[in-house]
Parts: C-alpha cells; sequence; structure tokens
C-alpha cells in the first residue's frame, strides 16, 4: 500500500500539473473557445522550440515545485516534453520519484492539437498514450471569453529587449478569469521568452496556484508536424484514468488486485 501511495501522489502530479503548467491552451479546463482566447493572445502564427523551465507554486502553502523540459509551438498547436524525476521542490519524497521512474512514468510528453481539440499524453516509458477529448469542445461558445491587454512597458531579459503585457481573459457566464503576463522579444519575431499564469479566479486577488514558464535557447524554426503526432507504435487509450490503471497494474503483476470501485 506504501507503493501505491507514493504513486497515486505522482500521478496526482502529473495529471494535474502538467497540463495547467506547459500547455498554452489547458491553462482553464481545454475546449475550442479557451483555445481561441489564447490564440489570440500568442497568435496562431507564432512558431518556435526552446528549452522550458516551469516554476508551479502551490497556494496558500507557498510551495514551488520546479521542472525542466522543452517546448514546442506550431500554428496554435504546441508539444511539451518534461522529465518529471528532475522534478524539485515541493516536498516531495525521493523514493516517490524512484517508485516513478521503475514504473516508467518519469519522462511525460502531452501534445495539444488546438486544430483536433484534442489532448495527447504520452509516457515513452511505458509505450503508450491517451488520447483525451478537450472539455467542452462542442458545447461551449466562443464568444464566452473576452480577452483584455495593457502593455506594462518594456525590459530587457536575457539580453531580449521585451515588451512586457499583461492579458485578461475572462469568462463572461462564470466570473472567472485567468491573468497571463508575458515578456514577448522584440529581437525574436515577439515571441514569449517568459509567462507568468495565475490559477482560474472569480475575483483577481483570490489565492491559487501560479505559473511561471521560462524559455531559453529559442529557435524560430517551424517545428516538424511529426512532433505533434503521438507515436504509431504505441498503444492507444481513450481515457487517461484507465491507461494509469492499466498500466500500474502490467508493472505491479496484478499483485495490487482489482482497482477500487470495480
Amino acid at each position: 500500500m506504501k507503493k501505491l501511495t507514493l504513486l497515486v501522489t505522482i500521478i496526482s502530479l502529473c495529471l494535474g500539473l502538467l497540463p495547467a503548467s506547459a500547455q498554452f491552451g489547458q491553462t482553464a479546463g481545454g475546449g475550442s473557445p479557451m483555445d481561441d482566447a489564447l490564440s489570440r493572445v500568442f497568435g496562431t502564427n507564432l512558431n518556435f522550440s526552446a528549452a522550458m523551465e516551469t516554476q508551479i507554486k502551490m497556494m496558500p502553502q507557498q510551495e514551488n515545485i520546479t521542472m525542466s523540459g522543452k517546448m514546442y509551438f506550431a500554428n496554435g498547436n504546441s508539444r511539451s516534453e518534461l522529465d518529471m524525476a528532475q522534478m524539485k521542490g515541493g516536498k516531495i519524497p525521493p523514493e516517490a520519484i524512484a517508485q516513478m521512474k521503475a514504473m516508467g512514468m518519469d519522462k511525460v510528453i502531452s501534445i495539444s492539437r488546438a486544430d483536433k481539440k484534442l489532448l495527447y499524453m504520452i509516457y515513452p516509458g511505458l509505450l503508450c498514450y491517451a488520447q483525451v477529448v478537450l472539455p467542452d469542445a462542442k458545447t461551449a461558445q466562443t464568444n464566452d471569453f473576452k480577452v483584455a491587454s495593457t502593455e506594462l512597458g518594456k525590459e530587457t531579459l536575457d539580453n531580449h529587449p521585451c515588451i512586457k503585457k499583461q492579458y485578461t481573459i475572462s469568462n463572461t457566464k462564470t466570473g472567472q478569469r485567468l491573468i497571463l503576463t508575458t515578456w514577448n522579444a522584440t529581437d525574436l519575431n515577439n515571441s514569449p521568452i517568459k509567462i507568468e499564469q495565475s490559477a482560474w479566479s472569480n475575483t483577481a486577488s483570490a489565492a491559487g496556484t501560479s505559473t511561471t514558464m521560462h524559455f531559453t535557447d529559442i529557435n524560430l524554426t517551424q517545428p516538424a508536424d511529426s512532433l505533434f503526432q503521438p507515436p504509431a507504435a504505441y498503444t492507444k487509450y481513450d481515457n487517461l484514468q484507465t491507461m494509469m490503471q492499466t498500466e500500474m497494474m502490467k508493472k505491479m503483476g496484478g499483485g495490487m488486485g482489482k482497482p477500487p470501485g470495480r
């Protein structure tokens, strides 16, 4: 049971933090309206690849989790690659990291296909992936989301001259809003080299999880289309929870018994 507890902790991090920290289009639960709103911020013509460091501040404990990886962005679609075994902070026990590596869940690739309204969660160590239909992609209304922007001035970051801007993306039906602060490098076709993102809230000052993404080694060459496709040879699941459940049972040799509720 101790192993199971550690795995649940790590899986919660993978499922809960990864989409929020590494996907431009998934920060508010996904879906066509959110993709459209963020496309207005970043544009669908933005093409780049970069090394990425993500810092997640978890409130109200004020705990920080730092992860490193890579980000690819092309035509409104994105791909992030993270090594969860390199996570730092957040009081993550070393034995949990070791167990995650043993289970083959340390490497995580997330592909957001805004054009197809799909999210692929890929685990190379398990040779499988889950295809997830983005929530509310068919029913939500794009007009529910409004974008307002304010230029905050000019700053130099990593020796790049930047325009600092703040975007407020609001859901007019629920009153929720997402605050994004970006540093767009004018010498890199206005590519964002830093993005600060606050969690959705009903008030601007409400406490929640915040995320900072910092990009370095930026390459403005359009990433290959193949990077935004799941590996054809991998096992496909239509449900993320089913994939985790099935693969965990395989790794543990079925010794954990039947999953709860089955």
